[in-house]
């Protein structure tokens, strides 16, 4: 039987090695990839397809969230496990909304991980326990399911203008972000024009909060990247 290829994407190198030790374990998972950027994750899924991408929230370039939504556009059979620190309904609630195939808390163990993997794979969804928790007690207590405390939405703004307010909010200069997305330095400014008129920001520190509360970026996380 064919192992379930896997993509780990995490920024943290200890982390993903770690998790590769543990997978690796599994006779019926093969790791074929590793992402330590969330662009790195997209494409890595377009040449890899790999079955199963674990994947962290706040990962630098590109978030998990906005990651999710490329990986899944670009890939619609591979499967999307959520692996974060952070379990935080508003997460949670984006990335289920997007499709996502579950969200587990890093403090999983690898049994759990191994499970929800192979879950993924067959085509279920898997969360870790105190948020399956939540998520039923939310729809046993709300008609709509809604938590009310969601952060403000980033709908409205294309894929491309929610990178472009990532690299702007973890501090890179339009320059770096030309580079990294490989288009002009005027392109990154008319991107930035459009961002602040849509959003009715003037400043780079407006638009750095309004990433944190959609959940764009971490509160108090400036990434940087050599």
């Amino acid at each position: 039987m064919k192992p379930i290829t896997v993509l780990l994407a995490e920024d943290h190198t200890v982390v993903r090695e770690g998790l590769r030790a543990l997978l690796q374990a599994e006779v019926d998972i093969e790791v074929v990839g590793e992402a330590q950027t969330g662009r790195q994750a997209v494409q890595l899924t377009k040449q890899l397809l790999p079955a199963v991408v674990v994947l962290d929230i706040a990962m630098p370039l590109l978030n998990g969230v906005e990651a999710t939504r490329q990986i899944l556009k670009a890939a619609p059979a591979t499967k999307v496990l959520i692996l974060s620190a952070h379990g935080d309904d508003e997460y949670v609630d984006q990335v289920i909304g997007l499709g996502a195939a579950g969200y587990l808390i890093k403090q999983t163990s690898a049994l759990v991980l191994s499970k929800a993997i192979r879950e993924a794979y067959r085509g279920n969804t898997f969360f870790s326990p105190g948020i399956s928790r939540r998520l039923r007690d939310r729809r046993q207590n709300s008609p709509s399911g809604a938590s009310g405390r969601r952060k403000k939405s980033a709908a409205g703004l294309t894929s491309r203008e929610v990178e472009i307010l990532q690299l702007i909010a973890e501090g890179k200069a339009n320059k770096q972000t030309a580079a990294e997305l490989g288009i002009s330095i005027k392109t990154v400014e008319k991107h930035r024009q459009h961002l602040m008129t849509k959003l009715d920001i003037h400043d780079t520190a407006g638009l750095t909060r309004y990433a944190i509360a959609a959940g764009i970026i971490e509160g108090g996380v400036r990434f940087t990247i050599e």
